[in-house]
């Protein structure tokens, strides 16, 4: 069953990947350390299609990109947060990480809510309370982004053409 993971408000990057842990290239060891110091159950608990979801100011402090890639090599399928930092939404991208600004469905979700998101339409969908909630959809340049993989993969896709 997948999981929603919910988070407060100003979760930094020092809790999304502890800085001891920031001279690691091993994705494995990043995926292990993956919010340890906010949540001791996060790693060993959370499952391929998982969802964070968070409030205000989400990837906030400094602007590590070993933030976001902990966080999808954790499975996390997205994180729905109320605002987050400018530069971890730009790294998280950048990685092909999705991430939705939504401001509602934190008053309503529980942990084990049954949500789906539809990319395109700007939908949030919690099957559980039979709820949709609205978010900007991404431009399709940015979309495309993302459904490859990231920078490095779009840049590749058209180096190619």
């Amino acid at each position: 069953m997948k999981k929603n993971w919910i988070y407060n408000d100003n979760v930094d990057t020092d809790v999304i990947i502890p800085a001891r842990y920031l001279n690691c290239s091993d994705n494995g060891e990043l995926k292990k350390h993956c919010m340890e110091d906010i949540d001791k159950s996060f790693s060993t608990n959370v499952k391929e299609g998982d969802f964070i979801i968070a409030g205000y100011n989400f990837g906030c402090g400094s602007s590590r990109e070993h933030a976001p890639l902990a966080i999808k090599l954790s499975g996390i399928k997205a994180v729905i947060a109320k605002s987050f930092a400018r530069i971890f939404y730009r790294n998280a991208i950048n990685i092909g990480l999705v991430i939705i600004e939504n401001d509602e469905i934190q008053k309503d979700v529980k942990e084990n809510d049954e949500i789906e998101i539809d990319i395109e339409k700007g939908i949030i969908f919690n099957k559980t309370q039979n709820k949709n909630y609205h978010f900007k959809p991404y431009p399709k340049e940015i979309q495309k982004l993302v459904e490859v993989g990231g920078l490095v993969e779009y840049t590749k896709t058209i180096l190619n053409k």
